[in-house]
């Protein structure tokens, strides 16, 4: 438990901490703000000097175009930073004795440092390591430390050897993870899987988290009949077959990694609503909040300043769960053939190797445990974080 002199992660004034509030913009803002300025430089010089056939960056040899869900993702990213990260610099007492708190959890510290590498891997990978392609003269190549019946193989990319009168193909390292059916590196396509996986997912993330946020907070606050119209309206929601109109829509216009954010992003907010909004009915009746109230300041103002950043332990611990969901969403319709077959994303990895399970199953294999290892972490991580920012939780473990 946090002692007394321990401002509690739920129970800080955050004005006192972030004095530029008293500045009009908040410190936050002003990283946002600044942030923009660059996206947006890059954004029209992308699309007003770069030609349609041309990499956004290139040098002598390499070129990277930066596509719609690129820019979606730094936003992204720019967002989680300026209202994720920044306020752990705000408060560095906080935040060493949440981080104490945290690696008492060991399985959530090994989790934590896999999904940075995943995260480092997924975004950096791509830039240094070229696109899977295509190679009918090597199906199926075995992975590294594995072997395969060379009647199974056109051409084998690593060593060939007898064993029991029968020729067979070793995995090398040229593959390390094998090949698919059409010869395509497994590996390749795992790290360019990171990324696409690693957008869908944050992205969707954070249109869930906006919306059930900003809705869970203002209901709480306002209560009465505000709070009753947008709690019918989730009730509502909630009752819409998600699943089915993206099977419409995939039906009638195609399917789209687009289709996939915009649908599961702007419908997949309502147990984020509630879960804010439970959190953030205690807070209400916090004592910063009733002397905010009697100087006179705006709802805006006490849901922004107040409710929002004191329900962020509530936030936090729900991202941890929202970002795997999504990702294995994502696996689970590409596997069922209903993704965007053009993105490849794990899911796409995984479905491309449904074909080959008995006699290649690491097609399959690989990316799956790739998927099931990730969602394994968000749940440790999630966990650790819910014990570590939650002293409720943590006084009734006791």
């Amino acid at each position: 438990m946090a002692t007394d002199d321990q401002a509690r992660f739920d129970q800080t004034d955050w004005e006192e901490i972030d004095e530029s509030v008293d500045h009009g913009l908040s410190a936050n803002t002003k990283v946002v703000l600044a942030g923009l300025v660059p996206l947006v430089l890059l954004y029209a010089y992308d699309y007003t000097l770069v030609g349609q056939y041309e990499p956004t960056f290139g040098f002598v040899g390499w070129g990277y175009s930066v596509t719609q869900l690129d820019w979606l993702f730094a936003l992204s990213l720019l967002l989680f930073g300026a209202y994720g990260a920044l306020p752990l610099y705000q408060a560095p007492r906080m935040t060493k004795y949440y981080w104490g708190e945290f690696k008492r959890n060991r399985p959530a510290v090994v989790s934590l440092a896999f999904l940075a590498g995943i995260f480092t891997m997924g975004l950096l990978g791509p830039l240094v390591i070229s696109p899977p392609e295509t190679d009918i003269l090597i199906p199926y190549q075995p992975p590294l430390g594995f072997t395969i019946g060379m009647e199974s193989v056109v051409e084998c990319a690593g060593p060939v050897t007898e064993a029991g009168g029968q020729r067979v193909c070793h995995g090398s390292l040229a593959h390390p993870f094998g090949t698919t059916g059409s010869g395509k590196d497994i590996f390749r396509s795992v790290v360019y899987g990171m990324q696409i996986t690693m957008k869908i997912a944050f992205i969707t993330t954070l249109i869930v988290v906006t919306i059930g946020s900003a809705v869970g907070t203002v209901a709480a606050y306002g209560g009465g009949m505000v709070d009753e119209i947008l709690m019918r309206y989730v009730d509502i929601q909630q009752s819409f077959p998600t699943f089915i109109a993206y099977l419409l829509i995939l039906y009638i216009f195609g399917g789209g990694i687009a289709l996939f954010i915009l649908l599961f992003g702007l419908f997949s907010w309502e147990g984020t609503a509630r879960y804010v909004r439970s959190n953030a009915l205690a807070k209400v009746e916090e004592e910063y909040v009733k002397a905010t109230q009697l100087t006179g300041a705006s709802t805006y103002h006490i849901v922004r300043r107040h409710l929002v950043p004191n329900t962020a332990s509530s936030i936090i611990t729900d991202v941890t769960l929202l970002i795997p969901a999504f990702i294995l969403f994502e696996a689970q319709l590409a596997f069922l053939g209903l993704g965007d077959s053009t993105i490849p994303s794990w899911g796409q990895v995984l479905a491309g190797g449904r074909d080959a399970l008995p006699y290649a199953p690491w097609v399959t294999l690989i990316p799956g445990l790739f998927i099931f290892f990730t969602i394994l972490a968000f749940n440790f991580l999630g966990d650790a974080l819910l014990d570590a920012l939650n002293p409720q939780a943590e006084a009734e473990s006791e």
